[in-house]
């Protein structure tokens, strides 16, 4: 049987699956290729056409010294002792990310920031710059007219007021690709398929959804990230072969216990997996409210006395009246949401309560706090 007859048959294969598994993923949401990556870009750069709101030279010295080298490479040489005062121009930073398999002349967006003390880069010009990667080479070239969603506005009093962020802008399709990164996507048509998060169930469902497809002995797990696929050795049937393995679709494992807290924001996730063992809770809440009402001390008539306000201070403790709730042995999620929230409980008490239940071992879920 020729690739072409075994493709088609992988086809009718992957077919009775995606009908078979209604709960499943595809595996291109599930995994990533090694070789398709992204690439960090990084550059710095003029902006030009500012209303007044640029660096203020004198602090940021730095944007002179580049618009010297500019000037200097169009010709133009500045006095020594001269120091223009620049209100128009900014210092940027541009940075952009360079999509895998991009090829020289396609365009990719770009974040222009502000490095000097602008006010804001809104109207502003970016003129071109090179775009790095980590290896030091030039991989694209960013130029032109930014979009800044942020607003800022000040008065001859010092009053300020600032919407979002003037100082960073974007530039859609703002830098063209000179050269294409370097990527391989198979080595002897051997193509490694990594798990976005690291699961042995995943990666054992994983190898025997390919093997089912395209026969046994293609896919092999390596450990819980990593698959090694078996495909075709011509570049021109990978992208074939690639094309029915990723929209093959696969059931993973579930998640594992965790319950997250947010102690910043205070916000509380529970994952659907976790469980309790039997305990039972009661948390109350302490309140204890100051309060000042001076008062004024006047003295008695032909006395000499001065008249002085005397401060009084009333405190008061209050304690709400806890109530306990019970947790049997294998409650699921609702059952815990809904325990919690017969009694009343704020946020911050659940977190109390879930730090409580894990210390006394009734908790079976990782509790992560951030």
């Amino acid at each position: 049987m020729n690739l072409r007859a075994c493709i088609f048959a992988a086809v009718a294969a992957a077919t009775l699956m995606v009908t078979g598994t209604a709960s499943a993923e595809r595996i291109k949401d599930l995994v990533s290729i090694t070789g398709m990556r992204d690439n960090q870009l990084v550059g710095y750069g003029l902006v030009v056409g500012l209303p007044g709101t640029g660096d203020q030279t004198s602090q940021a010295p730095f944007t002179i010294q580049s618009i010297r080298n500019m000037l200097a490479r169009f010709g133009i040489k500045v006095p020594d002792n001269v120091n223009p005062q620049l209100k128009n121009v900014a210092a940027v930073t541009v940075h952009a990310t360079l999509p895998p398999f991009a090829k020289p002349g396609q365009t990719i967006d770009v974040t222009v920031s502000s490095i000097g003390n602008a006010g804001s880069l809104r109207g502003g010009s970016l003129l071109m710059a090179p775009l790095t990667g980590a290896d030091g080479q030039v991989y694209a070239m960013a130029q032109g007219s930014l979009l800044v969603g942020g607003l800022g506005a000040s008065g001859q009093d010092g009053s300020r007021i600032t919407i979002n962020i003037p100082s960073a802008g974007r530039i859609p399709s703002g830098a063209t690709v000179e050269r294409e990164a370097p990527g391989q996507l198979a080595v002897n048509g051997q193509i490694q398929l990594n798990l976005n998060s690291a699961d042995f169930t995943t990666a054992h469902r994983l190898v025997e959804a390919i093997n089912h497809s395209f026969g046994e002995g293609t896919a092999r797990a390596l450990d819980a990230t990593s698959v090694t696929v078996l495909g075709p050795v011509d570049s021109d049937h990978q992208i074939s072969f690639l094309s029915l393995l990723e929209n093959l679709e696969v059931k993973p494992a579930e998640a594992p216990a965790r319950v997250v807290v947010n102690s910043r924001t205070g916000t509380i996730v529970i994952g659907g997996t976790v469980r309790t063992l039997p305990a039972a809770v009661t948390h109350g809440s302490l309140t204890v409210t100051i309060s000042e009402k001076p008062e004024v001390s006047q003295p008695a008539p032909f006395s000499k006395g001065e008249t002085v306000v005397v401060p009084r201070s009333t405190i008061a403790v209050e304690q709400a009246t806890p109530r306990m709730f019970k947790l049997d042995t294998g409650n699921t999620l609702d059952d815990v949401v809904r325990a919690i929230n017969a009694v009343g409980a704020a946020p911050s008490d659940l977190v109390a309560i879930l730090e409580a239940l894990s210390q006394a071992g009734a908790l079976r879920a990782e509790l992560i706090v951030i």
